[in-house]
Formats: structure tokens, sequence, C-alpha cells
């Protein structure tokens, strides 16, 4: 089967503008994830990891985009420049007919329903989607994926089957999202936030921190990437289990990394370590517990990036496959952040330091509302 290789990529979040910024960080322990009293947003305190007031003329980076773009296209412009710029000696040309663009978001400028925007179409997907492309002058219509919290995971694998079936060499990869009140009232609703730092898989867990960011994935299957990181394998699903509500055996979500496992070509044995989703709330950390201790990798090393980052939504399975693949790079498992003490009913292998160790295959998961889920299998 055609490899598929890891060109380039990049985190862009209150931790960092670039992936080596935002592991330094992850490195020394420290959170994107604090206390925010933010009127415009809830009308108590909240925890989450946001990223500091725009200037006054809306920009998240003074004079890094056109006028015109909302922070949810400025977040996907700041991370697609800068996996374009750290491609190598050989740029990838956005403009090369044989290079799609994909595009994850859960929810896009939903945030524009706050301001009073008098164009509905300025609300759509499609719409920010054309206007990313066109801006880096890509040469066909871009991609856009939208499957709640596994539209990263789902973005990687519709890409990695684009280039295995010959339609395109490269594929660049890039998902976002930003928190509004919106936003914020929906998770309250199911009364899902936590009151204070979210502390996946831990006794004490209550409820998810939300955050906002963005990371790109550069993919392609030229051979002269070969000494790179792989992206092996993957697998999706969406098996109607419940609005909202994750499984309550777990099976569903082990059917998936099974054949991821069998995608990539490797055994559980193979995995060295797994990036789980990692919500922090009661039931998708113990269905997660579940569908790990199924598929038989309940001693590898696992963490969650949510005490970090927060819950990115649409960006969620990117930028936590990024940090996956540095994780890789460095052969280092970050601990997952604010475990103490295991509060799932299957005995997991959670990292609560950092861990060096060969990593040669890891797994990245992600389920999401409906019933979807999603694993992807890296490698060297």
């Amino acid at each position: 089967m055609k490899p598929i290789f890891v060109v380039s990529d990049n985190i862009f979040s209150p931790l960092g503008a670039t992936t080596t910024e935002n592991f330094s960080r992850l490195k020394n322990g420290i959170s994107g994830v604090r206390r925010h009293n933010r009127l415009d947003m809830a009308d108590q305190a909240f925890y989450a990891a946001l990223f500091d007031p725009i200037d006054p003329a809306g920009r998240i980076t003074p004079g890094a985009a056109p006028p015109g773009f909302t922070k949810f296209e400025q977040l996907l412009l700041a991370s697609i420049s800068g996996a374009l710029q750290t491609g190598g000696i050989d740029p990838i040309d956005p403009n090369d007919p044989r290079t799609i663009l994909i595009l994850s978001t859960t929810k896009g400028n939903i945030s524009l329903l706050e301001t009073g925007v008098a164009d509905p179409a300025r609300l759509a997907l499609h719409t920010s989607a054309r206007l990313i492309a066109g801006h880096f002058h890509f040469a066909h219509p871009p991609i856009v994926i939208s499957n709640a919290c596994i539209s990263g995971i789902l973005a990687l694998v519709t890409a990695m089957r684009l280039i295995r079936s010959g339609r395109y060499d490269t594929a660049v990869v890039a998902g976002a999202d930003t928190i509004s009140r919106f936003v914020l009232s929906g998770f309250g609703s199911f009364q899902a936030i936590s009151a204070g730092p979210c502390r996946p898989f831990d006794q004490s867990r209550d409820g998810i921190n939300l955050g906002e960011g963005a990371g790109t994935v550069i993919l392609s299957g030229h051979e002269k990437y070969r000494g790179n990181l792989r992206l092996r394998g993957g697998a999706v699903s969406n098996d109607a289990n419940h609005i909202s509500g994750p499984s309550r055996t777990g099976e569903e979500l082990c059917q998936v990394i099974n054949k991821s496992l069998e995608d990539a070509g490797c055994k559980a044995e193979d995995i060295g370590f797994l990036s789980a989703h990692g919500t922090a709330t009661v039931y998708n950390d113990e269905m997660e517990a579940l569908a790990i201790t199924l598929a038989n990798l309940q001693s590898v090393p696992v963490n969650s990036l949510k005490g970090y980052y927060g819950h990115t939504l649409g960006a969620a399975g990117l930028i936590e496959s990024i940090v996956t693949l540095q994780s890789m790079r460095e052969d280092l498992v970050l601990p997952s952040l604010g475990f103490k003490e295991n509060g799932v009913t299957m005995p997991l292998n959670i990292c609560s330091s950092l861990l060096h160790t060969p990593l040669d295959s890891c797994l990245k998961t992600a389920s999401g509302f409906g019933g979807c889920n999603a694993a992807v299998v890296m490698s060297k």
C-alpha cells in the first residue's frame, strides 16, 4: 500500500505559534487553560484555553491577515502558513493541481450569530474554506470535514485515502475552532463544563475545559519524503449510538482501533503510546477505558492533552496528532495533566510524568457526538 509521509506540521495555539514552541511548553508542564472572566462569553468565570484579546483591528497577530478575515479564519491562515514555511528545502506549492486542501472544524464562524451578521452565507463553512483556499492560491476547491469531535482525525484519514487512491500527491490538512458564548452555553447545557482545570481519567474528574487553536499537517506520497514519519493507517465509524452520550461498552471505538491497526498492518503489541480523546467527562473517559482494554492496549502508556489545550473541538484531532508526532521525534510521552488517581473501572497505564521510551508506532483516537469514532496509526 502506498506510504503516506508527514512533510511538515504546525500548531498555533495559546501556548505558541509553532509545533516546537508548543511542545517545549508541554514538556515544562505549562497549560494554556486558565480562569477567565469574560462577560462576552459567560456571566460567570470559567476555565478555558483562550487567546489573549485580539487587537482593535480584529487581528490575532497585528498585520498577519488581510482585513475581513474572522478570528476562526485567521487561525487557519496562521497555522497553514506555519506548516508551509517549515516544509523543507522543497516547499509545497498550493497551486499544484496534485495538491488538495482539507479543512476541519465543528463551529466555524458560528460566533457571528452573536454579532448580528447581515449575510447568512458568511456563516457557511464553505465560505471560509473558499477564502482560505483563495488566499493561498490552491488549484482546487477545498474539502470541508465537519463531524463533531473526530473532525480532525477524519480529515487526516480522508487525506490519506485520497493520496492512496492516486487522485492527489499532497494534502494540506488544517483544522481550527474558536470559543464563544454560543459554544460555552451549548456545553454548559449538558452540565459538561468543569468548575476548575479538567482532570482526564482522574477519580475527581467532573467535566471539560474548552479551548481554541489550529493545527496543520501536510501529507505526501512522494518518495522523496521516505525518511519522514508516516501516517500508516486509520479508520472511522458512525454508529448512531446516541445523539450526545458515549457508548456504555466501548465496543464501537474498539472496532475502529482494530480496523486502524489492520489498515496500518500492525498489531496491538506494536503500539508504544496511545493519545486518547480524554475529555475528562465521567462517561467519555470510562468508555475509552473500556475500548482500550477491549483492544488489548491497557498496558500501553496513555495520555490526554485536554489539560493543556482544553477541548479544541474540530482542531483537537489535528493538534493532538501533531503532538503525538513530536513525541515520536523525541521518544517522549507527556504526562496527562491533572491525573492523580485512576477514576475508570479499567486499570489503564495513564502517564503521570515525563516518560522517555522508544516510540516506533503510536495510536491517536477520538470520539464524538452521534456515536462517531476515529483512529490513526503513526509510525517511524
